[in-house]
This record gives C-alpha cells, sequence and structure tokens, in this order.
C-alpha cells in the first residue's frame, strides 16, 4: 500500500487517520493541504476516486467562497476554485495509488489492508 494523508495539523480527522496507519504500521506520507496543496495529477485522481467535487469541499465551513460555491452551477468553475483555495478542502483526503476518501473512514482502509 501506498498511502498519501492531504490534511491539516490541526484537524482532528487527521489525526485519526494518521493515528489509524501508525497502530497498524503502514506506512504514509503526511502532506499539509494548506502548506503544499495537491499536484493537478493528485487532485484530478482524488476527483475520480471519490466522485465529483461537491463530496470533496467542506460544507460546514464558514467562508465567504463556500458561499460563493454552493451557488455555482458550473463544474469547472468549482474544480479550479478549489485547487487554488485547499483550505476548502474536507479532510483528510487518504490516497491509495488511485483510490482515495475523504474524510474519516476506517471502514474503507481496512477493505484497502485486506486487498
Amino acid at each position: 500500500m501506498n498511502i498519501q494523508i492531504f490534511g491539516r495539523s490541526k484537524c482532528f480527522d487527521t489525526k485519526k487517520a494518521e493515528r489509524y496507519f501508525k497502530e497498524r504500521r503502514i506506512k504514509v506520507q503526511n502532506i499539509d493541504l494548506n502548506r503544499y496543496g495537491m499536484s493537478n495529477g493528485e487532485f484530478e485522481s482524488v476527483l475520480r476516486a471519490v466522485g465529483g467535487v461537491d463530496k470533496l469541499i467542506d460544507w460546514e465551513k464558514k467562508s465567504p467562497e463556500i458561499d460563493l460555491m454552493r451557488y455555482m452551477d458550473d463544474r469547472i468553475a468549482k474544480e479550479d476554485k478549489l485547487f487554488d483555495h485547499p483550505e476548502l478542502m474536507k479532510t483528510p483526503v487518504v490516497r491509495n495509488g488511485r483510490q482515495a476518501t475523504v474524510g474519516y473512514c476506517p471502514e474503507v482502509w481496512k477493505q484497502w489492508e485486506q486487498a
């Protein structure tokens, strides 16, 4: 398994994800979303894996950009806005090759271990 965790240092769910893999002695690569963001290829791969941009946006975050995105119909405009502002993403984003999850999803990660 090649696990990447995109998250924030102060995000509780990101810390839980890191702990989940550490307890199972699975090597992970931690990437601070606010500091480094995602590459274009990583972003496209995650969008395909999770099922679209709306699942990647943290709708509960209090932000004028989120309020604006609620009324945007153009999927590509949302993707561009989210790529430019990774702080608006729900975290953690956990990648395993072409598979990805958003949020704390231990049931999915357990399936990755068994495969």
